[in-house]
């Protein structure tokens, strides 16, 4: 879930047909199960489960997974799926299924499982600047298990802000607002200038905002070079973080074994030079060379089964800057 919008909440989207709206009941349910049975059985057991079927979802080589796979060649280096990239997407899938086990899961851990597993650094100087009164954005890529994290910032004693994009049906993107607020969290849906206005508030009464931010699907964001190539990448942090005065720290995560591990990397801060929008292009591409650097580091920790690169849109690369 991300700080953007869905394909079916533009204005003048298809409606859904009798297929999608049967489809969309059964992942409901689906979702409703893990939440319950997931939940509840013996955690050994839970792990075999979904180690299984991130395997059978890798072996099947659906859409998903052959977007991964183009999505590591650029990490990797390569110019098309090879035998390094088939074994990097099947750990990147086993990790991705991990985090939808802790998710159903997470609701059922105790303070010091969330806090005492977390190997964590660079975080004394943004609890810091929350401690003095002064709002923090903290910008992550979808990598690791950033419930979990969120959950840790909450038990350190700064519930946080993030905006969830809208999913079909609505009593899922219910589910996981009851989710996230369970954990702490205040989670606003994504409303364009609204959610926009309501983070600024926050940010402004000297709290947390909390936003995944390495794909853009609004056709507004702003292109960077990522991994050698245009990427684009929403504007929403760097915004945020000039229009309050907040101190933006990009944020990366993995897995560490049985435990999480967490990076608060250095505040990137308001450039002094250019114009509004150049500033947020500066911004924002430190944002993607800080991701790039993270993800060099812990690829298999990367769930990108989407599209980030321009070359892979449907939509043309824009001038540097151009933040519509």
């Amino acid at each position: 879930m991300t700080a953007t919008g869905t394909e079916g909440d533009r204005p003048g989207a298809r409606p859904p047909g009798r297929g999608e709206r049967a489809m969309a009941r059964l992942t409901d349910s689906a979702y409703a199960l893990g939440w319950t049975v997931v939940r509840k059985m013996p955690e050994r057991l839970a792990r075999a489960l979904f180690t299984r079927i991130a395997d059978r979802a890798w072996r099947k080589r659906g859409a998903g997974v052959r977007q991964l796979e183009r999505n590591l060649c650029r990490v990797l280096g390569r110019d098309e799926p090879d035998a390094r990239v088939r074994l990097m997407s099947k750990r990147v899938m086993r990790s991705y299924f991990r985090y939808w086990l802790e998710v159903f899961r997470l609701p059922e851990y105790s303070r010091e499982r969330i806090v005492g597993h977390m190997a964590i650094s660079g975080h004394e100087s943004m609890l810091a600047t929350l401690d003095a009164g002064r709002g923090v954005v903290l910008a992550l890529p979808h990598m690791g298990n950033y419930e979990q994290a969120g959950a840790w910032l909450v038990h350190m004693g700064h519930p946080f802000t993030t905006v969830a994009e809208r999913l079909k049906p609505e009593s899922l993107f219910d589910r996981f607002v009851k989710f996230r607020e369970s954990l702490g969290m205040e989670v606003l849906p994504h409303q364009g200038a609204s959610a926009f206005g309501r983070l600024a508030q926050r940010l402004r009464a000297g709290r947390p905002v909390c936003l995944v931010v390495d794909r853009d699907l609004t056709e507004s964001g702003i292109d960077v070079e990522f991994f050698g190539e245009t990427a684009r990448m929403p504007a929403v942090a760097a915004t945020l973080a000039m229009r309050t005065g907040a101190a933006l720290h990009p944020v990366t995560l993995w897995y560490e074994g049985e435990d999480w591990g967490a990076r608060v990397h250095d505040e990137i801060t308001v450039p002094a030079e250019g114009d509004r929008r150049e500033k947020v292009q500066a911004m924002t591409q430190e944002l993607a060379r800080v991701f790039q650097q993270g993800i060099t580091e812990h690829p298999e920790d990367w769930h990108m089964l989407q599209k980030v690169w321009v070359a892979d849109l449907d939509r043309p690369a824009r001038p540097a800057g151009d933040a519509r």
